[in-house]
């Protein structure tokens, strides 16, 4: 019988080049992908039925959740048996994702650090510099973004920061100090500092027109295209995550790059990204080849010929202008490697202090936390955070509403 595999979708030149490696790992194993989306619900049916293939890729939010349902299985003996420490082979905020109960259950891949991604254009042309995007001065802070704005009435022409503060609520929150689930991976969706993050959101919501007007306007936002925000000159800075420098490439004689971190309540650098992951199905028929599937696609080798694949790739398309931003993968060892081996200096400055910077503050992040509540919790946060920022309700009451709702998903499968 043929190892399945559900949910590597879109495998592109890093996935391929990878996929090819670890089927040659496994000589002699036929291995089937189908390469639909993962899908909660199909997940469940599947399981509930005893039709579940050896691997399943998934968001790391939903690893715990699984863990805690008993329908997926502890990795840490398939991880001992090829003499894997989980420890060297990824960032320990990586691995902090997929552990639950003191075991690992997911085989992680990718990890796409965000930061505050600048148009040095429009911050130099009002004076200022990265300096004035320091999160830890709240004051200073909307004031410069207030400064950057560009109102016609209340609507925003071009925002002086996008801190995409509902998608990345829990970064705003776990960055002033609070947490989304405690240690034991118990929702805290009512830590006073998740309300302090919640009330910096709408300060600097309000300095741009306020959240309304701000998210009609990014919604119009040509992202992957000639009339993206940084070429057009739209946005003055917005927090994003390493893969929009991809985006940008195309752009590079356009665009004036810069980036800072965001700091944590230390002052320090602060960042955290989660990713997916690769699991095995409780019942999986060729678990032994699943765990050695798994980890030969997550292998350095496997990144290097992903990073060879990637630098092919670019020296092939004019149109990257040579600018190799790297890949980061989840773990330390193999984004040095494919960074020495692959990412050099170009003509763009500004993108090569970019893509350093994004090195820089990969080794500062923190999990977002593992919790059997998972994806729900997520979905309860954001729907919080945009009632307080549309109005509807306090910052207290919104996250006060979203941690019940979070607990009973929490005690439910927990």
């Amino acid at each position: 019988d043929a190892l399945e595999v559900w949910g590597f979708e879109n495998a592109d030149d890093v996935g391929q080049s990878r996929l090819d490696h670890a089927a040659a790992q496994l000589d002699g194993v036929e291995i089937e992908i189908d390469a639909a989306a993962f899908d909660a619900q199909r997940f469940t049916a599947q399981a509930a039925s005893g039709d579940l293939p050896d691997v399943v890729q998934m968001d790391r939010n939903f690893v715990a959740t699984y863990a805690a349902q008993g329908l997926i299985v502890p990795l840490d003996e398939c991880l001992a048996l090829r003499d894997v420490d989980a420890e060297e082979r990824w960032y320990p905020q990586v691995a902090a994702d997929v552990t639950y109960d003191d075991q690992l259950w997911g085989v992680p891949q990718f990890y796409q650090p965000p930061l505050i991604l600048l148009n040095e254009r429009v911050v130099a042309e009002a004076g200022l510099d990265a300096s004035a995007f320091d999160v830890t001065d709240p004051d200073a802070l909307v004031a410069a973004v207030e400064q950057l704005t560009v109102l016609d009435g209340d609507t925003p022409t071009r925002l002086g920061f996008d801190p995409q503060g509902v998608s990345k609520a829990a970064l705003w929150m776990l960055a002033m100090g609070g947490s989304i689930v405690d240690e034991d991976g118990v929702p805290s969706l009512d830590d006073p500092a998740n309300v302090e993050a919640i009330e910096l959101l709408q300060r600097l919501y309000d300095a741009q027109g306020g959240y309304a007007q701000v998210r009609s306007f990014v919604d119009a936002f040509d992202l992957f295209g000639d009339g993206n925000p940084y070429v057009t000159d739209q946005v003055a800075a917005a927090v994003f995550d390493q893969w929009y420098v991809n985006v940008l490439t195309p752009y590079a004689d356009q665009v004036e790059l810069g980036a800072t971190p965001m700091l944590g309540t230390d002052g320090e650098p602060f960042t955290a990204a989660s990713g997916q992951a690769f699991v095995v199905p409780i019942g999986a028929e060729h678990p032994s080849a699943a765990c050695a599937w798994m980890l030969e696609l997550t292998s350095e080798d496997a990144w290097m010929a992903a990073g060879a694949a990637r630098a092919e790739t670019t020296a092939a398309e004019p149109e990257r202008n040579g600018i190799n931003a790297g890949l980061f993968t989840g773990s330390p060892a193999a984004d040095e490697a494919v960074r020495a081996e692959y990412v050099q200096p170009t003509d763009y400055p500004g993108f090569d202090a970019t893509i350093q910077a994004y090195y820089d503050v990969a080794a500062e992040g923190v999990s977002f936390g593992a919790t059997p509540a998972g994806q729900q919790l997520q979905s309860e946060l954001q729907d919080a955070v945009i009632s307080a920022l549309l109005g509807e309700a306090s910052p207290e009451d919104a996250l006060a509403d979203a941690q019940d709702a979070a607990m009973r998903a929490y005690e439910q499968v927990s």
